[in-house]
């Protein structure tokens, strides 16, 4: 079978319109949506299980590159991205970042990031389900503090796939950041998390054998496209509907569902 044939190029393009869909609606990181589904597409294809993880986490975070960017625009239209944070973060995030796709990745087994990757889903769905919201408690810190925070955010990141907002948007509402300039902030931060880890997948993975036809390291570069391709067109539809439609009950539908992409995840790290 191909590597692009019909069905692969027609699973990728529903794959990234729900995705891209579901972040413009309910404001998550279509990463982390797309991780699990594609290991399955890359599994079916011949690829051992902890490769195939490997490669869906470097493929997701790759198509945040080009999703951040329609995200971003909108929100600086608003005057909601704090770029002095953007600037504040960016340095760390990019350490973190190159560290964890360039360094960890490689090292940790296939097993062992899926464990993380439904640990980190089942967070995210438990913030989700019960809105939480950390409280107000101090300031942003200074140079070195941002730095070591921006450093967690990237290296985090890039071990699940995702843009960081789970971790990013917290952080900076705890530091009493108004909760719409974090999440536009968070979206800005997505370039950085997404450059710097995409970057280091490719060096980690660079002396590997490839896989499937089109690879680059630990990314599918035929994916990238498809996937992107669908995620940029889908998700300003997301984004309008999310202002028809009540998200606060949404959103606990989904975190169930999320409960539920944890579990499969964990049952086909365990189960091989």
């Amino acid at each position: 079978m191909g590597y692009l044939d019909p069905l692969l190029v027609a699973e990728l393009l529903l794959l990234g319109s729900c995705t891209g869909f579901l972040a413009g609606l309910l404001g998550i990181g279509g990463g982390m949506l797309m991780v699990p589904f594609l290991s399955l597409i890359f599994g079916n294809r011949g690829v051992e299980p902890g490769l195939a993880l490997k490669m869906a986490v470097a493929t997701a975070m790759a198509t945040i590159l080009f999703t951040s960017i329609s995200s971003v625009r909108a929100h600086h239209k608003r005057g909601a991205v704090r770029w002095d944070l953007v600037a504040s973060l960016a340095p760390g995030i990019v350490l973190g970042g190159l560290l964890s796709g360039a360094g960890l990745f490689a090292l940790i087994k296939g097993q062992a990031l899926g464990l993380l990757f439904a640990g980190f889903v089942g967070f995210s769905a438990t913030q989700m389900l019960f809105d939480r919201k950390p409280k107000p408690g101090r300031q942003m810190p200074g140079p070195l503090g941002a730095t070591a925070a921006g450093g967690v955010i990237g290296l985090v990141a890039g071990l699940v796939g995702a843009g960081g907002a789970f971790i990013s948007v917290p952080f900076m509402a705890w530091c009493n950041v108004a909760i719409h300039n974090a999440v536009a902030t968070s979206a800005a931060l997505g370039f950085p998390i997404a450059l710097a880890n995409t970057t280091g997948y490719v060096i980690a993975g660079w002396s590997l054998p490839s896989p499937l036809p089109g690879t680059l390291g630990y990314l599918s570069l035929p994916a990238l496209a498809v996937l992107a391709a669908a995620s940029v067109v889908m998700a300003p539809l997301g984004a309008r509907a999310a202002h028809r439609l009540d998200t606060k009950r949404l959103k606990k539908v989904f975190a169930v569902l999320l409960y539920g992409l944890a579990a499969f995840m964990l049952w086909r790290m365990l189960g091989h």
